[in-house]
């Protein structure tokens, strides 16, 4: 098999196993390589991790597809680590959207990928159910014609767009497998009751949960133990580096002190970690 069969089987494959595993998120190869350095088995792209490194909004439309699919290309070839991208809604509201932002991942060496039903649009944040399972049915027909097992997230957005019913997230998750996604994913999902009634509802399909929330102290063998099989952490170690880095910055300005330098990773210990 050629290099990216073997990582999108092994991507399968840690969703079929009965512990659940960790996707972080990094946000370039840099953040690629010192994750796969700690040894996590995959990684995740992030669009909000992506927009703040290019100094731009997150869930404005402030990035192309081609934005997203040249950081997830240099993300890939930073590591022998499968990688999945976070393809937002699919770049348009169109089946045909989702079924081509699929397609163009498999091209930059992605094994897996998720399609969002957020629109992106004020007035109507949240697709109309039938346009959405539409949605995700062409980014599955875009993933089974590939020569490889692409693995599909299908996300359901309400929790993120102030939509706070649950009974209407889990419907769309439950149309969502119906239409063939291979993971579901409802990112805001707080509670350890919220958790396990997605669980319930869409087993045995692998959940895919978000953590590094503020509020949401769950660690990974409490979500194991509630059925989830996948936890992502989305922008938050973008977040928290930009914090460190802010931080410092105001360290420097308001104090006139660099007492940060003594929390910065060692310079020869970076080095070598990139040199890899």
């Amino acid at each position: 098999m050629d290099v990216q069969t073997l990582r999108a089987e092994a991507f399968k494959a840690l969703h079929e196993r009965d512990s659940a595993f960790v996707i972080p998120n990094p946000w370039d190869a840099g953040s690629a390589k010192l994750l796969a350095s700690l040894g996590f088995e995959a990684l995740a792209t992030t669009s909000a991790g992506l927009a703040f490194s290019l100094g731009r909004p997150d869930a404005e439309g402030a990035l192309s597809l081609d934005d997203t699919l040249s950081n997830a290309g240099a993300i890939v070839d930073a590591t022998a680590l499968p990688v999945a991208a976070d393809l937002e809604n699919g770049f348009g509201d169109l089946p045909e959207n989702c079924a081509q932002a699929v397609s163009r991942a498999a091209e930059v060496g992605l094994v897996g990928g998720s399609i969002e039903d957020a629109s992106g649009r004020s007035d109507m944040p949240i697709y109309d159910l039938g346009l959405a399972v539409e949605r995700v049915r062409a980014a599955v027909h875009a993933a089974r014609s590939l020569p490889f097992p692409f693995t599909l997230c299908a996300r359901a957005e309400n929790l993120l767009h102030g939509r706070l019913d649950l009974d209407d997230t889990i419907q769309r998750l439950q149309a969502y497998a119906e239409a063939g996604a291979d993971v579901l994913y409802a990112p805001g999902l707080r509670t350890v009751e919220e958790i396990r009634a997605v669980v319930q509802a869409v087993a045995p399909r692998p959940v895919n949960v978000l953590m590094g929330m503020p509020g949401v102290p769950l660690s990974v063998n409490q979500l194991q133990d509630l059925g989830v099989r996948r936890i992502s952490v989305g922008s938050s170690l973008a977040r928290a580096a930009l914090g460190a880095f802010h931080r410092a910055a105001l360290e420097i300005r308001e104090e006139g002190t660099f007492g940060y330098g003594e929390q910065a990773l060692p310079f020869a210990q970076l080095n070598e970690l990139l040199r890899r």
